[in-house]
């Protein structure tokens, strides 16, 4: 088979092509990266896994309930549908928060759970090479322990990892009524 002239041409600039080609560069070994959603509460920076949270908003105007814990704050509508709101730090057994510019709401979505949770500060999307992970929990506070993962360290940062699943698990949590005293 006689090929044409144009063929011929196409063959011989791929066969230059592919001498003067540079090889691939040398794989790197990649660094596993962990990412999280970072806030601040009582003084301390948190990190939250992906997908724990459903959303980040501006604190909302809310409704106060009555019979309810002190760590409810209310609820808000957002969007047409009811978001309780809870304050995080109060929930953990610290001062009542004094609602501050920067706070923000962390929204939880699953399962039947929806809810909002109050924190100081967000710092939004946080990445970490999973080699600064550590298990142990160094904050020392009994009341947060429960609902911590271990932590990241970046720079000479502290993050604790924040379990959004272990709260949702924790029975105080999830009965937010205020008991009535037997009279």
């Amino acid at each position: 088979m006689e090929q044409t002239p144009a063929f011929q041409a196409l063959v011989n600039l791929a066969n230059r092509s592919r001498d003067s080609a540079l090889g691939l560069p040398a794989r790197e070994k990649t660094r596993q990266e962990w990412s999280g959603i970072g806030f601040r509460l009582l003084n301390q920076n948190f990190v939250v896994p992906m997908g724990q949270t459903s959303e980040l908003l501006e604190v909302p105007n809310y409704t106060r309930l009555p019979n309810v814990k002190s760590w409810v704050r209310g609820v808000a509508n957002v969007r047409g549908r009811l978001l309780p709101l809870y304050d995080l730090a109060v929930f953990l057994g610290h001062r009542l928060h004094n609602p501050q510019k920067l706070q923000r709401v962390l929204v939880l979505e699953a399962n039947d759970l929806y809810c909002g949770l109050l924190v100081d500060q967000s710092f939004g999307i946080q990445h970490f090479l999973s080699e600064a992970y550590q298990m142990e929990n160094s904050l020392g506070d009994a009341d947060v322990e429960p609902f911590l993962l271990g932590n990241f360290k970046s720079d000479s940062t502290i993050w604790h990892v924040f379990s959004m699943v272990n709260l949702m698990e924790s029975p105080q949590f999830m009965s937010a009524a205020r008991t009535q005293m037997a009279g």
